[in-house]
């Protein structure tokens, strides 16, 4: 898309923006047919995206746990309508991202030794009591934490709007289910991109101290979602059991995959960081907001869930 093309779409979508509020949506994904390798004939990127139901099952109950931690902060009446929605959106992912963890098994893909540490990571090191008893009082524990949500998110909502335009992955043929369910995802997250940022700034205090924690966050968040990543791709691959040890996760493999377009460049997740340091920067840039709308209108889990409420309102 052409630089005037985007300018047009964001302020479409800025359209959306004013008294636009975020709710959660009713989807419904069956995962009796979608194969193990759902993108034909590429087992790394399958298992490079694949390595989100890996990490937001627990990442998200996480955010929400956060956030209702938060909640007393907020004296914002509109900020408070958009985190509750947020909240109901994060919900709902966990949940859908933990069904694909059933499916997996099923598959005789066990990702249980992988998802214990993430779990660690989430319930125990970033939990309500600082770890390894670290002397932060409880406000400046739940500021960083926020941070850590907002920085976080940057990078959903660039997935989210790259997994909306992914062209590629349209012409790999792969299962409808599965792309649904990453395309609804990541509209909702270029839904709210934004109220992440907009708590953190809300309850993160003033000034200087704010915005340096803010980029704290950052610096603490890239790294370990990167060593995430490639952790659990390569542990996807080896325990793969339709490979049986022929393939191992590597750049190689991985930079093809990003040449075909089935995965982001490094250039477009790498360019988030330094958008984000920028004092001046807000989550609105990211993405468009109307891309991500008419995608919600148009999902097939989306419409399948809507049309059951339908139908079971309508019996007697």
């Amino acid at each position: 898309m052409s630089g005037t093309e985007d300018e047009v779409s964001e302020a479409g979508g800025a359209e959306y923006e004013q008294g636009y509020v975020i709710a959660p949506r009713r989807v419904s994904f069956d995962w009796h047919e979608t194969p193990l390798h759902w993108i034909p004939g590429e087992p790394t990127a399958t298992h490079v995206i694949n390595v989100l139901h890996l990490l937001l099952p627990a990442g998200e109950r996480w955010f929400v746990r956060v956030f209702k931690e938060a909640l007393p902060l907020v004296d914002d009446p509109e900020l408070l309508k958009q985190v509750k929605g947020f909240m109901g959106q994060e919900a709902t992912h966990s949940v859908q991202h933990s069904y694909v963890l059933d499916h997996l098994s099923d598959q005789d893909l066990d990702t249980a030794a992988y998802t214990r540490h993430v779990d660690f990571l989430f319930e125990k090191l970033l939990g309500e009591v600082p770890p390894f008893g670290l002397p932060l009082p409880d406000q400046e524990w739940l500021r960083f934490r926020l941070a850590v949500v907002a920085a976080i998110e940057q990078f959903t909502a660039v997935l989210g709007d790259w997994v909306l335009r992914a062209e590629g992955l349209d012409r790999a043929d792969p299962d409808a289910v599965m792309l649904d369910l990453l395309r609804w995802h990541g509209a909702e997250e270029v839904e709210h991109r934004a109220v992440a940022f907009d708590m953190y700034q809300h309850c993160g205090g003033e000034g200087l101290p704010r915005y340096a924690r803010r980029v704290e966050g950052m610096v603490v968040v890239a790294p370990v979602m990167l060593w995430l990543w490639g952790w659990g791709a390569s542990y996807l691959i080896r325990h793969d059991p339709q490979l049986a040890g022929r393939l191992r996760y590597s750049l190689r493999e991985h930079n093809k995959a990003v040449t075909k377009g089935l995965l982001p460049t490094w250039r477009e997740l790498g360019a988030a960081i330094p958008r984000y340091f920028k004092r001046s920067y807000h989550p609105s840039q990211e993405g468009s907001l109307r891309r991500a709308v008419e995608y919600l209108a148009t999902s097939p889990a989306a419409r399948t869930a809507a049309g059951a409420v339908g139908r079971a309102a309508l019996r007697p």
